[in-house]
């Protein structure tokens, strides 16, 4: 019986961060402590599990670890980190094959390909001879060393990401053709010369959906492994930036190459209807407050914390306080803020001065006074297909200030609004809100539309601002869409 080992290390780097990921900003885990946290989650590491048993084979668990988007991982934590897998690894009396999962958007201090990297230093290690397989996130900005060193990539076709476990299972179905089969992977990677703007990497809704309906229509052809679209991570200022393409043959060099530059054609044909119209902090209050659906959404697209933001951008909250807005809630990471309340206590009042604190990027700390309602652990659990697939989720202490009867929830730990649970867990009924502010950009919508009345995307500054010529882009390939 073959042994698969499974593994993988994540991380999405916004390089305009000046917040370093260290090796203490990493969960992780090491060996046989990967199945209790993996097994049966909605990620690929729960679909390998699954796949690899399913095929046939031994699963052996090396290493998983994960940190919240951030700016650059340290040399000293990545170094730390394959090491790890490497020597985990090396511990497998007969090593088949590698199903390892890896984000695709990961930038290290000495190297702006982290994940190309991961695979080199796999390659050295272990030789050519080894299938490895390897997942990848939807906002992958794939480099050519990606394709080189794996055997095969396959990329999510969601964003939100709620395909993550069914990536899994067809990565260890793939291995398996490649081992019991003999296939032989072909890949071909295209990359138009633009960067495709966060608006528009919803997968269901265009351009992105006709893009995903005929890579799945060519997954059909007996002869295409896999049909790989990645919308890419516009955050990162390095050379490999912007979508991505890569069909996958059995050994068929042509065909990958005709049918992933056709896939590439159909977004670099449309860049030009790619617009940006969306209103600034104001004009956005001004249209939840007059709105008669209920929740609004308000997405403070400036500081997405799944885009490496700090989480506590108060150009929103701001404006809801001035212009007098009820029944709102607002998430802000301020762990100073979160001791005040605690030191306060529950049911007694409150006088604080929230979020702005990260850089002078996003707002000034805001006045609110209020009553502390809620001191909780943070902890939640996501049972449903949501984005990122895992299960166990920690903000870390969190406090709930009620001010008049609009609730602000202060974390300790920056915290992607993907989960309804965030909210559920601190006994909030995000159905009973008039407004709640989700600083995000696409992947809340798992969760949050299925009870929003009104979804409002707002145009705030920040980190993860939606227009790319906000950015300053120094090592990118030139010329680029839409910065030339």
């Amino acid at each position: 019986m073959a042994t698969i080992a499974i593994g993988g290390i994540m991380h999405e780097s916004n390089t305009f961060s000046n917040t370093p990921t260290d090796f203490e900003a990493f969960s992780h885990s090491i060996g046989e402590d990967l199945f209790p946290v993996w097994k049966g989650t909605h990620h690929e590491m729960g679909g390998f599990i699954q796949g690899v048993v399913q095929q046939g084979f031994t699963a052996y668990p090396t290493l998983m670890a994960t940190a919240t988007p951030a700016g650059p991982v340290t040399d000293a934590a990545f170094d730390k980190l394959t090491d790890i897998l490497i020597q985990q690894l090396k511990a497998i009396p007969k090593l088949d094959g590698l199903l390892l999962a890896l984000h695709g958007a990961m930038v290290v201090e000495s190297y702006p390909d982290g994940d190309g990297e991961v695979l080199r230093r796999l390659r050295d290690a272990f030789g050519e001879s080894l299938p490895i397989v390897v997942t990848l996130d939807h906002h992958a900005n794939v480099s050519q060393q990606m394709v080189d060193r794996s055997t095969a990539l396959v990329i999510y076709k969601t964003n939100p990401h709620i395909d993550q476990r069914l990536r899994g299972l067809q990565a260890a179905e793939l291995m398996m053709h490649i081992l019991k089969e003999k296939v032989i992977p072909t890949q071909v990677l295209a990359k138009p010369p633009m960067i495709l703007n966060i608006l528009y990497q919803n997968t269901s809704a265009e351009p992105m959906r006709s893009i995903i309906k005929e890579a799945e229509q060519l997954e059909r052809d007996a002869n295409i492994l896999v049909a790989n679209v990645a919308a890419g991570y516009p955050y990162a200022d390095v050379y490999e930036v912007g979508p991505s393409f890569v069909v996958v043959t059995n050994n068929d060099p042509k065909l990958a190459q005709a049918e992933t530059n056709r896939l590439s054609d159909m977004l670099w044909n449309i860049r030009d209807q790619l617009t940006l119209d969306l209103p600034d902090a104001v004009d956005a209050v001004r249209q939840a407050i007059s709105s008669h659906e209920h929740p609004v959404i308000l997405v403070e697209m400036g500081d997405n914390i799944g885009g490496g933001s700090p989480g506590d951008s108060t150009f929103i909250l701001a404006e809801l306080l001035r212009q007098k807005a009820s029944g709102f809630v607002v998430v802000l990471c301020d762990p100073e803020n979160v001791q005040a309340c605690v030191q306060v206590g529950v049911g007694n009042e409150v006088s604080l001065e929230v979020g702005g604190k990260a850089d002078n990027l996003h707002g000034n700390p805001v006045a609110i006074q209020g009553k502390v309602r809620l001191i909780h652990d943070g902890h939640f659990i996501e049972t449903e297909p949501r984005h990122g697939g895992q299960k166990y989720h920690n903000q870390g202490l969190t406090t709930v200030v009620a001010v008049g009867d609009s609730l602000v929830v202060l974390t300790s730990n920056r915290q992607t609004p993907f989960s309804l649970q965030q909210l559920l867990s601190l006994g909030i009924n995000p159905k009973a809100m008039r407004m709640i502010v989700v600083k995000a950009a696409i992947a809340y919508r798992a969760a949050y539309e299925t009870i929003a009345g009104k979804i409002i995307e707002v145009d705030t500054p920040g980190l993860t601002a939606v227009n790319p010529l906000h950015f300053k882009y120094e090592n990118v390939r030139r010329p680029l869409f839409p910065l030339d």
